[in-house]
């Protein structure tokens, strides 16, 4: 695990080595155990390294066997023995026991299809002194960054804005059309980025640069289409199995390994599976709050003495907000996904102790795990009833009812629900996964920046996925959607960035490629039945995880940041958004920022999302434009 960056240059003048290693050392949070470079002609590259796998010969740039081929990797390769054994085989010799050694190895022997034959997470370089070309990979659903940009035959990457922004030659420009989806979905979608220059290698893509022209390239999509026959036991059976192997195969380590537990469904899962199949007493790492409506504590303590774990809590409080500036600083970009708060805090705590973690992510959007895809399948349901029902009875009665402040009040998800049923799929999920939803936009954009973003249409990011879903159901479409967008968006690049900011190593059994095109195959039924949100993976998991985590509602990982901003947050949030500076951007009206906070603050609505999107936009301004 570590951090890449690097230049290339079409011309094959020098690269300035200066200029690569402060690249280097602007990620050195990502690899404090070593750093690492490479230098040819027109070539330069990085590396900073978190020790984790043959600690003694691993160090990178890693070669081919006649030094032809130069690779700097970010990330764990699981089934790099298997490959080392193939590729052996086939007549390749190898001078160290790293996975970063097996892909060079790969890409000498399958070339650009090389990440087809990986199995783990990964960006990496590889650049190619026969061809003159960097090949640049990212897997398949993006746990690891990688950003780029071209200017003047010159491409530069690297694995965090800092590294690329120490580029003098790099514009600070900002994307107004990243900012428009960003105030959407609360991070900027791939392959956009906030800055004009800099743009994000998109999941499951490759990259191939070539004489100062780029070729990008789609190797892995998940497909629900093609659907298994087969049982509810066996399916059962062989989703415990798989998930069984991801646990047992990410265990591999030379450095100490535990897990984080929230006591949702997906960690306790993860770490029951830990605890039967390694050697040691497993450590757990879990996190809360003085606020008890967003702790999972409790929960969380039950699975591990369940499973007999070593385990460890941390308590937030709104003093933590101090962390502010360390977030603005490592995501680089907007990213407005409160719960990177305690994401931080958990991997802070638990780096003291481990430098590898297991984690839940993926578990909902393998499974169906969000109400969202219960409400979508409902509101399939709902818009076939007769329209004087939906638009006149239901609509009125609905309208007629107050707002609420609580966002789990029944209530305020039922007007939310009446509010989209009627619109058409992906309109209806933009809706319901939306900070700012487009008339809320809207009301908030100056004319000036109304105008700017005009042409930008949001439900633009979506729709493909949609289109994509090749004739699945809409439970089938949602999950395909988020797989594409959300997950590797928003909630990989939280827990990469938090992870790695504290030099932590993050692993995600549920999102071993395996799992999810298994998960893919079956059909909808087995994941959602009737308003019932993870069915089949709720009734496998029994014997393994305590009935009262099964049952439980889903919290997610929640921070009571609207409470917050009603108390000890509340200067700073006004202040900040109400500065002479922050007005004089001039993308909001003064009116409607302040009557949200005023709104927020009188407990007339909840805005904490929007509210604490605005913030974050704001810091980053702050901190990278002004």
């Amino acid at each position: 695990m570590c951090g890449i960056a690097g230049i290339v240059r079409s011309d094959g003048a020098p690269v300035d080595r200066e200029l690569v290693a402060r690249m280097n050392e602007a990620i050195r949070h990502r690899g404090p155990d070593d750093d690492g470079f490479y230098f040819s002609a027109g070539v330069g590259l990085a590396m900073r390294r978190l020790a984790i796998i043959d600690l003694k010969s691993g160090r990178q740039p890693i070669h081919n066997q006649d030094c032809t081929a130069w690779i700097v990797f970010n990330g764990e390769i699981y089934n790099y023995r298997e490959l080392r054994g193939q590729l052996e085989k086939l007549g390749h010799k190898f001078y160290t026991d790293s996975d970063t050694e097996a892909i060079v190895h790969a890409y000498d022997q399958y070339g650009t299809d090389c990440p087809k034959h990986l199995r783990g997470m990964f960006a990496f370089a590889i650049w190619d002194e026969r061809t003159k070309s960097l090949f640049l990979a990212r897997d398949r659903v993006g746990k690891k960054p990688l950003l780029y940009a071209e200017l003047n035959g010159e491409l530069v990457f690297g694995s965090e804005f800092t590294a690329l922004l120490e580029h003098p030659g790099i514009s600070r420009d900002v994307d107004f059309e990243a900012l428009h989806h960003y105030l959407s979905f609360i991070c900027v979608p791939a392959p956009l980025t906030a800055y004009r220059a800099i743009r994000k290698l998109e999941p499951g893509h490759s990259l191939l640069w070539r004489d100062g022209e780029i070729k990008t390239e789609r190797y892995w999509q998940l497909d629900f289409s093609k659907k298994i026959n087969i049982d509810e036991k066996a399916a059962g059976e062989r989703v415990v199995e798989l998930l069984r192997e991801a646990v047992r195969i990410r265990l591999m380590s030379e450095v100490p390994l535990g897990a984080f537990l929230s006591g949702g469904i997906d960690s306790s899962a993860v770490v029951a599976l830990m605890a039967q199949e390694s050697r040691e007493r497993i450590k757990t790492f879990s996190i809360g709050f003085d606020e008890q409506d967003f702790s999972e504590l409790h929960h969380a303590r039950r699975v591990a003495k369940h499973v007999g774990a070593d385990h460890h809590e941390f308590i937030v409080r709104p003093d933590a907000m101090e962390i502010l500036p360390t977030l603005v600083e490592h995501y680089g970009e907007p990213f407005a996904d409160s719960s990177a708060i305690p994401s931080y805090y958990v991997s802070k705590e638990t780096r003291a102790y481990v430098t590898v973690a297991l984690n839940g992510d993926g578990g909902d959007e393998c499974f169906a795990g969000y109400q969202r895809y219960a409400a979508m399948n409902l509101a399939q349901k709902y818009a076939n009833l007769p329209g004087a029902l939906r638009n006149g009875v239901i609509a009125n009665v609905v309208r007629a009812l107050p707002g609420f402040d609580a966002r789990q009040n029944p209530l305020r998800k039922a007007k939310r629900f009446v509010a989209a049923a009627s619109l058409p799929p992906v309109e209806r999920y933009l809706r319901w996964v939306s900070a700012f939803d487009e008339e809320a936009k809207q009301n908030l954009y100056s004319d000036g920046f109304r105008h700017e973003t005009a042409k930008f249409r949001t439900v633009s990011i979506l729709e493909p996925w949609f289109a994509k879903a090749n004739g699945a159901g809409i439970v089938d479409a949602s999950l395909l959607t988020d797989t594409m967008t959300y997950l590797p968006n928003d909630l990989l690049v939280k827990m990469d960035i938090a992870s790695m900011a504290v030099s932590l190593e993050a692993r995600s059994p549920f999102l071993d490629h395996h799992l999810m095109e298994f998960a893919a195959s079956l059909p909808e039924k087995l994941k959602l039945r009737r308003l019932t949100t993870k069915y089949l993976l709720k009734r496998v998991l029994t014997k393994l995880v305590p009935t009262e985590n099964l049952n439980r509602s889903k919290m997610g990982f929640g921070v009571p940041i609207g409470h917050w901003f009603r108390g000890a947050m509340q200067p700073f949030l006004r202040q900040t958004l109400l500065s002479e500076r922050a007005l004089a951007r001039g993308l909001f009206k003064p009116e409607t920022v302040r009557h949200l906070i005023d709104q927020h603050v009188a407990v007339k609505a909840d805005h904490s999302h929007r509210l604490w999107s605005l913030l974050m936009l704001e810091l980053w301004f702050e901190r990278f434009i002004d």
